[in-house]
């Protein structure tokens, strides 16, 4: 209880904003504003507001709780309420959940499980055809067979797309039904022609929300029912699935056998995942998407993924420290396009399938490289197969501080390598790093050049 009296205190002081509120001034002209002291409730002020020491709690479980119920409605309803009371906590107390659509949160509330006894999961997928062209204004599709899907369904659309071969993915919630013709919660906006071969399955995040802000999710068991799900692309889903929001903390969750990530992303700013254990998801155990700003990474457990921790495009100025990434299938971590002056220390890197950190190549832009990245005090283990490499620097990457790290190799040497550096790399530091155990410790391909 102590640690939930302890997070619920930092939730309040976070939804309250008055701990930064009593220290920041704003510069007029050149002039400081005076310190907001005695910060009040006034309407549309959202910077500066009182510290309030009781917000709404709403409990949901089975049985014996303000909400009763066993399934993503009940988890809706919960976190609607408590949001249009302006804030505050859903409780999801012991037991599984079981969704057949994403819980949408809303802005300023803490979702708050009760550990590994309280799973949210998802029912198995099926995925039908289309029987019906639709096009991009319309707001309905026709299935094959509408059999297995229910109004209120998550679902997702796919098609190639007619024009250039892509593929087209439409995220939608099935609203009204006649027959196998089902209208959806919003316009399509992209054409579904049978053409493309079209297709409706029943995929979605377990958690997800899109252009919101100050969120706490802790303390929760997600599982993905992987062995019973399609996957689906960690671009659109994963057991937490992020688009567009800020200031989200993600803290003590598992999240589990996702057909996809655990947790991803994209374009999202000052999120904090910490305390976590990302583990046996069938892609990326995290995954800070395109463009995400400050992302924290510390002390998770990332565990038989395919790949540990995964930067994507353009992530910058994060930090990911003191995580066990363990087993992963390929990669320990990968960095790569445009994701520059990051931090990645005292995490403990080991048993990775190819290796153990990847400095990834794309050369398909002027500079598109992960530059001035640091990597320093981690323990990078056993790192791939027979030719497997702790850390590979590709490309034209440049201005890697390489510091205090401890890469050994406990196996046999075999052509095993501990760092690699391209022969196109540029400026590449490496200070008081402890090798042993490979065939090559270093092999700098830019002196065979």
């Amino acid at each position: 209880m102590s640690c939930h009296r302890d997070s619920r205190r930092r939730f309040l002081g976070y939804l309250g904003m008055s701990a930064v509120a009593a220290g920041v001034t704003g510069k007029v002209s050149g002039s400081e504003l005076p310190i907001v002291t005695s910060p009040r409730a006034t309407d549309g002020d959202e910077r500066f507001e009182p510290n309030w020491g009781e917000r709404l709690t709403i409990t949901v479980g089975h049985k014996d709780a303000d909400l009763v119920g066993h399934d993503d409605r009940v988890l809706q309803a919960a976190v609607d309420y408590v949001a249009r009371l302006g804030g505050g906590t859903v409780h999801v107390l012991p037991g599984t959940y079981t969704l057949r659509c994403a819980v949408s949160l809303p802005s300023k509330i803490r979702l708050l499980g009760s550990g590994a006894e309280s799973i949210l999961t998802k029912i198995p997928s099926e995925t039908v055809d289309l029987a019906a062209d639709s096009d991009w204004y319309d707001q309905e599709v026709t299935l094959q067979n509408g059999k297995d899907f229910r109004v209120g369904d998550g679902i997702v659309l796919r098609s190639k797309n007619p024009d250039n071969g892509s593929q087209t993915v439409i995220k939608r919630t099935l609203v009204a039904r006649s027959g196998n013709r089902f209208k959806l919660n919003d316009g399509l906006r992209e054409n579904l022609w049978l053409t493309g071969k079209p297709t409706c399955s029943s995929l979605f995040p377990l958690l997800t929300s899109e252009y919101t802000s100050d969120v706490l999710i802790e303390n929760i068991t997600l599982d993905g029912n992987r062995a019973n799900n399609e996957n689906f692309n960690g671009n659109y889903g994963g057991c937490i699935f992020l688009q567009d929001c800020n200031r989200y903390t993600i803290r003590g969750v598992t999240a589990r056998n996702y057909n996809g990530d655990g947790v991803s992303f994209q374009i999202c700013h000052d999120v904090v995942v910490e305390n976590c254990h990302s583990h046996d998801n069938a892609d990326l155990g995290v995954h800070p998407g395109s463009g995400s700003q400050r992302p924290l990474i510390r002390n998770n457990k990332l565990e038989r993924n395919n790949l540990g921790l995964f930067w994507c495009w353009g992530v910058k100025y994060g930090l990911a420290e003191g995580n066990f990434i363990d087993g992963n299938r390929s990669y320990g971590i990968s960095i790569g396009h445009c994701d520059t002056d990051n931090v990645m220390r005292n995490n403990v890197i080991r048993n990775s399938g190819k290796i153990g950190i990847l400095f990834r190549d794309d050369s398909r832009g002027q500079d598109f490289w992960a530059n001035r990245n640091l990597v320093e005090g981690n323990k990078i283990l056993d790192s791939g197969g027979d030719e497997g490499i702790a850390i590979d620097i590709t490309g034209k990457t440049k201005d890697v501080r390489i510091v205090d790290n401890e890469i050994r190799e406990t196996r046999k040497p075999m052509q095993r390598t501990g760092i690699r550096i391209g022969e196109q790399a540029g400026k590449v530091e490496m200070t008081d790093n402890r090798i042993e155990g490979f065939a090559s410790n270093i092999v700098d391909q830019r002196d065979l050049g």
